[in-house]
């Protein structure tokens, strides 16, 4: 039990770049550990807010389409700012993507160098574990989103060709002759959330990992 208890703490401490090699290195390491871990939860946050907007600004447009409104230029209206809402939201989840890609990359090439530096084999290959299962485990994500993109500017570009469209004839008529289409987009979104789906898993299976312990 206490050899466990030993190789938990050890860990930690790896993780959380705590080992002081050389005066510098520990400081870096902790600000890249720093990073690399504030990078997971604004990565979690943003997508769930996301997500969340993505719902919003679906249900705004189907408020809109709806047939016989008194007011609908209040739909439209609605719809623009929930479509702005998406578009900021979207370009943040994928920002803060590719910064947890860059960062868990620089941080898991700095671990890799100061474990060169340990003389003692079984703190080394301590090291060389863990690095390499958590390396594996924040590659999940960036891999998981390859489709985000791609699918986000798909629906996005739908939403404002509707928009577009409405904004140069937003009579009954062209609520209703643009309705067909509006209808079409619901796919995208499905794919668009689709998307995000395993984005989610693997940040929670990091999660799991780091605050837990389990996988």
């Amino acid at each position: 039990m206490k050899i466990r208890s030993h190789s938990i703490a050890l860990c930690t401490m790896l993780l959380f770049g705590t080992v002081a090699f050389q005066g510098g290195c520990a400081s870096t390491g902790m600000e890249r550990s720093v990073k690399t871990s504030n990078s997971i939860h604004e990565v979690d946050k943003e997508i769930r807010k996301f997500i969340v907007q993505v719902d919003a600004t679906g249900a705004s447009l189907d408020a809109l389409v709806i047939p016989g409104q008194s007011n609908v230029k209040k739909s439209f209206n609605n719809y623009s700012d929930q479509l702005e809402k998406l578009d900021k939201e979207g370009n943040r989840v994928l920002k803060r993507l590719e910064e947890m890609k860059t960062q868990s990359k620089e941080y898991f090439a700095e671990w890799e160098k100061q474990g060169d530096s340990y003389t003692n084999p079984e703190i080394r290959m301590l090291s060389d574990e863990r690095r390499n299962k958590l390396a594996e485990i924040y590659a999940q994500v960036p891999a998981a989103g390859v489709g985000i993109k791609g699918a986000y500017l798909a629906y996005l570009t739908d939403l404002k060709e509707i928009e577009k469209y409405l904004s140069n004839d937003l009579t009954p008529q062209g609520v209703e002759s643009i309705t067909p289409v509006a209808k079409k987009t619901v796919q995208d979104l499905e794919v668009l959330k689709t998307s995000l789906q395993p984005v989610i898993v693997a940040l929670d299976g990091i999660k799991a990992e780091l605050y837990t312990g389990k996988k």
